[in-house]
């Protein structure tokens, strides 16, 4: 059992919302994370909202459990990579593991408002 296996994670229930962890770590892990572009849509991956889980352990271990738009997205083995190299250079984050989670599905209204701006949906 690894340190990472002993962090208990909440359940995924959509994007998710910042200030929500308590933990100082969370907005430069944020910020972090809003540096990650989906390759296909010129919008952050946490602005779409593809980010479902952010779990920050006391010692500095970081779980990100995150969804793709769409199951055969071709960057699906590439993306959890970019998260763990965007993660990981925070300072105080010790180990980044992420997960791709498929429930529940993403869909555009997981988009923030500036995403949905972005991407001239109003």
């Amino acid at each position: 059992m690894t340190a990472m296996d002993k962090i208990e994670r909440p359940v995924a229930t959509g994007p998710f919302e910042e200030g929500t962890t308590g933990s100082p770590l969370e907005e430069p892990i944020v910020a972090a994370l809003r540096e990650v572009y989906d390759p296909e849509i010129p919008v952050n991956i946490f602005d779409l909202g593809l980010i479902y889980v952010i779990d920050i352990g006391e010692n500095g271990d970081v779980f990100v459990g995150m969804t793709l738009t769409a199951p055969g997205c071709p960057v699906a083995g590439e993306i959890p990579i970019w998260v763990r190299d965007a993660v990981m250079p925070v300072e105080g984050v010790k180990d980044v593991e992420v997960e791709i989670l498929w429930d529940p599905p993403w869909n555009p209204d997981n988009m923030s408002d500036a995403a949905k701006l972005d991407l001239g949906m109003f």
